[in-house]
């Protein structure tokens, strides 16, 4: 139960942290992806089930406030948080440089579905143009703010798993 509201938390706070203080600070015209920083970081931790369900919440809150179709980004935050899941098996949670490795990767994954979606299904084709103006900087944004979120995310989840293993 404390995990579910922590994480609730998280979520909450991350949207807010976007859509509000980061408009402030944006550079050119984007913000860091905190949400699916969020997403990767609890894929990355927790493995496939977590990242699957934190990312459908994320996604779903996107979905709910700024989305013109429900449900969309519930799917691409959905997928990402779920691939992300497979990094749980594979690699060491204590890594720092793979979290942000796979920041990256999804970042650049969820501009390629927003690109399809919101662009190309609307006959505008040149995604050059899209990724050197709206996707490489929120994906160089996002890589910046993940160095600082990552490290917390993960100290949060560390004294969770520590709490966890103290109640049994």
């Amino acid at each position: 139960m404390k995990r579910f509201i922590i994480i609730t938390i998280e979520i909450l706070l991350c949207f807010l942290l976007q859509t509000t203080i980061f408009q402030w600070i944006a550079l050119a015209n984007v913000v860091p992806n905190l949400l699916l920083i969020l997403t990767v970081s609890n894929g990355f931790l927790r493995g496939r089930k977590s990242g699957l369900t934190v990312g459908f919440f994320c996604g779903l809150l996107v979905d709910l406030c700024f989305g013109n179709l429900i449900g969309l980004y519930a799917f691409m935050y959905m997928a990402i948080g779920y691939a992300n899941g497979f990094a749980n098996i594979v690699f060491d949670k204590d890594d720092q440089i793979i979290p942000m490795i796979l920041v990256g990767i999804s970042d650049f994954f969820y501009f390629f579905l927003y690109y399809v979606f919101n662009f190309l299904l609307r006959g505008k084709l040149n995604i050059f143009f899209y990724f050197t103006r709206i996707g490489l900087p929120e994906i160089v944004y996002t890589l910046l703010a993940s160095i600082f979120l990552l490290k917390l995310f993960y100290i949060i989840n560390k004294h969770m798993e520590k709490a966890e293993q103290e109640e049994v």
